[in-house]
């Protein structure tokens, strides 16, 4: 996809069902250069709605703010795994608080 259409990056999610409210969650991302995975999360699904917008968005986010590519990649994962853990179309969600899961809070409580 790279050499064919000149993407400038290529990223997935990789959903693992367990079962219909419990999954595994990560993502991959390749510049061209690089390649990483991030790290996986279990989530105990509330609303499914939003995890592949907020998982675009949290990789603009780290695209346009100039994070490593590695950082992209985890915090793109974070905002889409917490989002999924919250009902409603809208991630709600901090930065704060998505940046508190990616240095290992996974309580799977929002602080508010």
């Amino acid at each position: 996809m790279k050499e064919k259409y000149g993407f400038s990056y290529i990223a997935s999610t990789l959903r693992e069902s367990r079962s219909a409210s419990d999954n595994g969650w990560s993502v991959i991302l390749y510049d061209g250069k690089k390649f990483c995975v991030s790290r996986k999360y279990d989530i105990h699904l509330v609303d499914r709605g939003g995890g592949g917008a907020d998982f675009s968005a949290g990789l603009i986010y780290g695209i346009l703010t100039r994070m490593s590519l590695r950082d992209t990649a985890e915090f793109a994962c974070a905002a889409s795994a917490l989002k999924q853990t919250v009902m409603g179309d809208f991630n709600l969600v901090t930065l704060e608080e998505i940046n508190s899961v990616i240095r290992g809070d996974t309580s799977g409580r929002v602080q508010r």
